[in-house]
């Protein structure tokens, strides 16, 4: 897409000659002059191009021009007078052209990056950015049907998570501006990769701090006559798109799914089974497996999926895990493998304190359920819980237990869903295989 042409010397938008308006070039710092602080608009200013323009702070310039996608409304410069959805542009104090972003007017994250281009954001910038999408997974997993399509900010198109189950995609809209170009990005859908149905999973509670209420259903075409299947390594998989966790399927761990096979023996033990991504590999190649779920439907579907995939050395116990590792602890209880892979234990900075110490537990009655020379795959999904927090909560675990332990493999999500620097957000998911000294 071929940026427009910069506006005249002195017209807003665009830094006069001379004054670092080159292009790439960052505009000179702030003088010592005090800020102008603007009052808050009825009705929004438009830009030379007709778009409702919203002006930044020194610290939310300061933000922008650094890389994170993210501005929060303590960084504007009034209140614009938008009602939400819109696409903005983004000047600094001086009215220089910064960028284009969606805005929100609930969230306390008012701006998220679009571009830093004064081009049209269009049917044709949309788009482009699916087709940017697409040619990633084309070439980190090519030939694979089953796969994150498009990350959200990640992939430039904040507040949209699109999953493809082969003929099939599974679909959120997540602020107010994906929710109101939901036709147009299902068009583009239609027109890019010619599903036989998109399902809308727009079912997740986030969409309340956006004033928008959760809902799923058909968005498009017809929903596929039953659960859709997919291959996981030697494991074949089933995701009911419409009532299934997230838009279906854990697709985020499925590359943590078949590498766990890879380290798999003995006696294993896998927590949180869920409908069993990781205890359906870990069946491939150890001795017997316990898988521990606490839904009564999900531990039904992962019978089935056992049974479908003809192993038969894999038992679940519908029971809590934390209750089960306790009274496996006490009796006495040894395994050669063990898997935890947990819900998130954090919505809020609040919650981080509970979150860790939740953490320490599950892991520290790993620990100690471990033969030497035993493996532990543990993850959290917790993004409020770095990494750094996280391994420091697994060696306070080992220490606890009096174990010594090796770090074999630091992970993350798969490759289908990319990380954007200067958003840790996109980070969350972290998975550490260790083994016992």
């Amino acid at each position: 897409m071929k940026p427009s042409s910069p506006p005249r010397s002195g017209r807003p938008g665009s830094p006069p000659p001379g004054r670092g308006g080159k292009p790439g070039q960052r505009p000179e710092k702030h003088g010592q002059r005090p800020e102008k602080l603007r009052p808050d608009r009825t009705s929004p200013e438009l830009g030379p191009d007709g778009t409702p323009q919203v002006m930044l702070l020194r610290r939310g310039s300061d933000r922008w021009l650094a890389g994170p996608p993210w501005i929060y409304r303590a960084d504007l410069n009034g209140d614009p007078g938008l009602q939400g959805g819109e696409v903005v542009r983004v000047v600094d104090g001086r009215g220089w052209f910064l960028g284009k972003a969606f805005y929100s007017k609930l969230s306390k994250i008012s701006l998220r990056w679009l571009t830093n281009d004064d081009v049209p954001v269009d049917a044709d910038f949309f788009r482009q950015r699916l087709q940017s999408a697409e040619s990633l997974r084309k070439l980190a997993l090519p030939g694979e049907t089953t796969y994150r399509l498009v990350h959200g900010e990640a992939d430039g198109l904040p507040g949209l998570v699109v999953d493809r189950y082969g003929d099939y995609l599974s679909v959120q809209f997540l602020v107010p501006a994906m929710e109101q170009r939901k036709a147009l990005i299902a068009d583009l859908l239609e027109e890019l990769f010619h599903p036989k149905g998109i399902v809308n999973r727009s079912d997740v509670s986030v969409r309340h701090l956006e004033g928008l209420t959760p809902e799923k259903g058909l968005l498009r075409g017809a929903l596929p006559p039953g659960p859709v299947s997919f291959d996981e390594g030697l494991v074949r998989m089933r995701a009911d798109l419409l009532e299934g966790q997230k838009t279906g399927a854990f697709l985020d761990q499925r590359e943590n799914h078949v590498m766990a096979a890879q380290y798999a023996f003995g006696e294993a033990l896998d927590c949180f089974s869920y409908v069993g991504g990781f205890a359906l590999q870990l069946a491939t190649r150890a001795k017997h497996v316990t898988a521990v779920e606490i839904s009564d439907s999900a531990s039904a579907q992962l019978r089935d999926n056992a049974q479908s995939n003809k192993l038969s050395n894999l038992e679940v116990v519908t029971a809590n895990a934390f209750d089960f590792l306790r009274d496996a602890v006490d009796e006495g209880k040894r395994y050669d493998t063990i898997v935890i892979d947990p819900p998130s234990f954090a919505k809020n900075k609040d919650a981080i304190p509970a979150a860790v110490r939740g953490y320490k537990e599950l892991n520290l009655r790993a620990f100690q359920l471990l033969r030497p020379g035993g493996i532990l795959v543990t993850a959290s999904c917790t993004y409020h819980v770095d990494e750094q927090a996280f391994e420091e909560m697994l060696a306070s675990a080992a220490a606890d237990a009096k174990r010594r332990v090796q770090i074999i493999e630091r992970r993350g999500a798969g490759r289908d869903h990319p990380v954007l620097l200067n958003l840790r957000e996109t980070r969350y998911l972290k998975c550490f295989v260790l083994r016992m000294l």
